[in-house]
């Protein structure tokens, strides 16, 4: 099993801090999933018509994450949180990314409740899994760019695992080790909030609808919870 855990400098810095640990076991990642591509075309006819929008960096849960980055030396008009840079590219290209089905329901889970999300395939994770800031001396492989190496900023919110650092600036970037593709099996998504008390309900809905997305394409499929008074979680 893997633990999940929020590091005890982070859940102080940021006690609203709420974190959704999603999982699937035995993915199908190679067959049509019929839900998550009209959960998708919806989002994309409903921006189309004008009857919804993406929240961008005016709105509550966006603004928290730009002062979080800023508070660990990000400026996030530079290093987008994943969410706000996922809605400005539809909001402008008018369609959300195609990448592969269980990318494709995160994604589209995150942008419809302005929520950042993630996912990291476990086969590929090493030891436990820990939100905290980085030291300096930690490697990061982008996402897309296997041959390049980064060291976060010392200070910078980071998820690592035993070898290097899986997602950047919180959530920015993830990277290529721990990617999700057609041919992952066992995976854990997250969605998060800084503000539990407000948007708490809305984490529960993200959650609930990503995990509808998985459970037909599933074996089994579970829903976890992170915060500052529950730090840790197996999964």
């Amino acid at each position: 099993m893997t633990v999940f855990r929020i590091s005890p400098a982070v859940a102080d810095a940021f006690p609203g801090t709420l974190v959704a640990v999603v999982t699937a076991t035995g993915l199908h990642g190679r067959e049509p999933w019929p839900r998550t591509a009209a959960a998708q075309e919806d989002l994309e006819r409903r921006l189309a018509d004008g009857t919804w929008r993406p929240a961008d960096e005016t709105d509550p849960r966006i603004e928290a994450w730009h002062t979080a980055y800023r508070s660990f030396g990000t400026n996030p008009r530079r290093v987008r949180p994943s969410v706000d840079a996922l809605g400005r590219r539809l909001a402008k290209k008018g369609a959300l990314p195609r990448i592969n089905p269980a990318v494709d329901s995160y994604n589209t889970v995150s942008v419809r409740h302005g929520l950042p999300a993630g996912a990291f395939d476990l086969d590929h994770v090493t030891g436990d899994v820990e939100i905290r800031h980085a030291e300096g001396t930690e490697t990061f492989t982008p996402l897309g760019e296997p041959d390049t190496t980064e060291n976060p900023k010392p200070g910078e919110i980071v998820y690592v695992d035993t070898t290097d650092v899986l997602t950047r600036h919180w959530n920015h970037r993830d990277a290529h080790r721990t990617r999700v593709t057609e041919d992952s099996t066992h995976v854990a998504f997250v969605l998060e909030t800084l503000n539990a008390t407000r948007d708490g309900h809305l984490l529960t809905t993200a959650a609930d609808e990503l995990r509808d997305l998985l459970a037909e394409h599933s074996t089994r499929t579970a829903v976890h919870h992170l915060d500052p008074a529950h730090p840790q979680v197996s999964v």
